[in-house]
């Protein structure tokens, strides 16, 4: 008796030769999406991640220096002429007023910075949108948030160095006393890394004029933007140390 049995015939696919293989789901393990494309929102998370562990190491720099500075203030020291422990911390006299006029500076620049970042965002959110032919959104105005913010970033430099003056002029040098070294560390130390953020402030500036991509100037902002806010923070925490604890 014969028996009828179904053929089954399965088309290959030469993928050797001319032939396309499908995309890959989530493939692009340089930081692209797999379309050819770059991922900018997963680089914008790892360089979020990376300024978090460079933030931490600064902030315990500067909280072994607090720690230094407390315990020092405390701490007598053996004098060779009586024979017996004396405490020789000299508090030093701040220029108040214009430390709180760099202080105002430096806010006005941290609300500046927020301002430029909160710009480029939306300009990367209107992107797709503009490049739609025969979409026009009107012109936007863009004001100069990033240049305003270095401007004040240098004007809180240049009252730093001032503030140095007025204490020289007032008899406190870097080697007159203990407390007086730490004044001239701390905010050295703070104005260095802020210089730093100066840099990276020019170098977005520098790509905005190039007209790079949308995307890829939104990044350097947003990384720049809370890095000029944790040091606003920062100079705070530095500030208050001072005054309060001389």
């Amino acid at each position: 008796m014969a028996t009828l049995s179904p053929t089954i015939r399965v088309q290959q696919t030469d993928q050797g030769g001319g032939g396309t293989a499908p995309p890959i789901p989530g493939g692009g393990g340089d930081g692209g999406r797999g379309d050819g494309y770059p991922d900018h929102g997963q680089r914008l998370r790892r360089l979020r991640l990376a300024l978090a562990i460079g933030l931490t190491s600064v902030t315990m720099i500067f909280i072994s220096l607090t720690s230094a500075y407390i315990v020092r203030r405390g701490l007598p020291t053996f004098d060779d002429h009586t024979g017996t422990y004396i405490q020789d911390w000299i508090p030093v006299q701040l220029p108040l007023a214009l430390l709180l006029i760099n202080t105002a500076l430096l806010a006005a620049s941290s609300l500046t910075a927020e301002l430029a970042r909160r710009q480029i965002i939306r300009q990367a959110a209107l992107a797709p949108v503009r490049s739609i032919p025969g979409v026009s959104l009107g012109r936007e105005s863009g004001f100069p948030w990033l240049a305003l913010t270095v401007v004040l970033g240098f004007g809180f430099l240049t009252g730093q160095w001032l503030a140095w003056r007025e204490l020289a002029d007032r008899g406190f040098y870097l080697a007159t006393s203990a407390s007086s070294s730490f004044v001239y560390l701390l905010t050295a130390v703070h104005g260095v890394h802020l210089i730093g953020g100066i840099l990276v402030l020019l170098y977005a500036a520098v790509v905005s004029l190039l007209h790079r991509p949308v995307e890829g100037r939104r990044i350097v902002v947003d990384v720049t933007a809370w890095y000029w806010h944790f040091m606003f923070g920062l100079w705070l925490g530095i500030f208050a140390l001072l005054w309060f604890v001389r």
